[in-house]
């Protein structure tokens, strides 16, 4: 059956594959609870009212989302920079999407989800639509036309065409899938939509409803100066054109995972806290009267114990769970680590450009693709070279133990692990020393601190 304009081509069901499991472990807690039995499987024999109970109490350590959010940070960790952008389009970097975003903020936020968090996304170059409005430059430049960058997520891509031209491939055909606000009595309503792009002209379809049955139909369409769509995509692992992975994937299993063992843990120390008093030797006629300030008197021949879950199951638990916490470290800090790749002739003498990290190189072709929507912008007003963008890279470690330590100290800032914890992480690693008493260490800290309201205080 022939495709419908809002129905998503098959060939992005294998990166879709992973997106629901990525929105839950970004939605927390809550969303990881929603999603039920998908991330949180019941156990042999476990009654609903049971399992509703052990997912009610369940909680996500959130270490993918925090994750993502330390290795997308770091490129932007300093201002980027412009290399011979034309004054015409530098006079759009202070608002780059024409909501207020500079291009560095609206950079940040696109690499955090496009790149690092879903690994697949694009950056669209639009331009003001001033069809029927404007006939001149002059009218355009008074009605305030002008080119502005729309960052089109992962699941907003419904499908595309291409054909090859020359030494590259191009698109023919790109169909978004977006929204837009109408009028509905004294407020507003939420209408679905799907923009289709094809070299020179643009189509949107609206979904309308009638006498039950709801439809896409064409109801705007146009044309534009351009012979081409300007839109770039945006990866994070590239597999192939249009085909990008979530870097931390493995990140995002062992997250899964921990929420499932955290849960197990929970419910066995609720259990090993409970004391559960077993009678034996008494028939239906025996009479027992039990009370904080008496003896319990037992006919002859039967007896009582207590019976308590075991110590030993929580303190298993526990080292499963610190064990994954640590191999999340080890995941995430993998990023970091300096590798070396397929050198080329200029870094065959130079091993700091040779061997580069793997975020290294995803915020490389990164920059490339600011670069394309840059000229993008450029041809829509027709201003020539549109220039380059540079962000920092200096941030690559030696081995996966400087890249971990790092990581350790970025999550303690962040709040997801505690001053303790990364001590013992550092002490684990060789960076402190063996001898160092954690607990007085932290005491030390704490009473170092500046009193409140001192910070900064002449």
């Amino acid at each position: 059956m022939a495709l419908q304009v809002q129905d998503r081509d098959s060939k992005l069901d294998a990166m879709a594959a992973h997106w629901p499991k990525i929105d839950a472990l970004l939605g927390g807690t809550s969303a990881m609870r929603k999603a039920k039995a998908t991330y949180l499987p019941k156990q042999p024999a476990e009654s609903d009212e049971d399992y509703a109970y052990r997912l009610s109490t369940s909680t996500l350590f959130p270490a993918f989302e925090r994750t993502c959010g330390v290795m997308a940070g770091k490129p932007f960790a300093k201002e980027l920079t412009l290399n011979k952008v034309p004054a015409a389009v530098e006079a759009y970097v202070g608002n780059v999407d024409g909501e207020g975003r500079s291009l560095h903020a609206f950079a940040s936020d696109v690499f955090n989800t496009s790149a690092i968090q879903y690994g697949f996304g694009g950056i669209l170059v639009d331009y003001t639509k001033t069809e029927g409005q404007a006939r001149t430059q002059a009218d355009e430049k008074a009605m305030g036309a002008r080119p502005y960058m729309v960052h089109i997520k992962h699941d907003q891509i419904l499908g595309y065409k291409t054909q090859r031209a020359g030494d590259k491939v191009i698109f023919t055909q790109l169909r978004i899938k977006e929204t837009k606000e109408e009028d509905d009595g004294y407020g507003t309503k939420v209408v679905n939509c799907v923009r289709v792009l094809e070299p020179g002209k643009w189509e949107l379809w609206v979904e309308r409803s009638s006498q039950s049955k709801t439809a896409y139909v064409l109801e705007e369409q146009g044309t534009t100066t351009l012979g081409y769509i300007p839109f770039v995509p945006l990866y994070g692992i590239r597999k192939g054109f249009m085909l990008g992975m979530p870097p931390l994937l493995s990140l995002a299993d062992l997250n899964v995972k921990h929420w499932q063992h955290q849960s197990d843990q929970d419910e066995n120390a609720r259990f090993a806290r409970k004391r559960l008093l077993v009678f034996s030797g008494l028939t239906n006629d025996d009479k027992i009267v039990m009370a904080s300030d008496m003896a319990v008197r037992l006919p002859p021949n039967a007896k009582a114990e207590v019976i308590q879950g075991s110590a030993e199951s929580v303190n298993a638990g526990r080292s499963e769970l610190q064990s994954l916490e640590q191999q999340m470290i080890q995941t995430g800090a993998e990023l970091l680590v300096a590798t070396p790749g397929q050198r080329t002739a200029t870094e065959a003498s130079n091993d700091a450009e040779a061997n580069k990290s793997m975020l290294q190189r995803i915020v490389e072709n990164f920059e490339d693709a600011l670069d394309l929507a840059l000229q993008y912008m450029a041809d829509w007003i027709k201003a020539g070279e549109g220039g380059s963008v540079s962000l920092f890279k200096d941030f690559a470690a030696a081995s996966l133990t400087d890249a971990s330590a790092q990581l350790v100290v970025q999550m303690a800032q962040g709040g997801l692990i505690t001053k303790e914890t990364a001590l013992r992480e550092q002490q684990r690693r060789g960076v402190l020393s063996p001898d160092l008493d954690v607990d007085t260490e932290v005491a030390k800290a704490k009473e170092s601190e500046p009193s409140l309201g001192t910070v900064g205080a002449e």
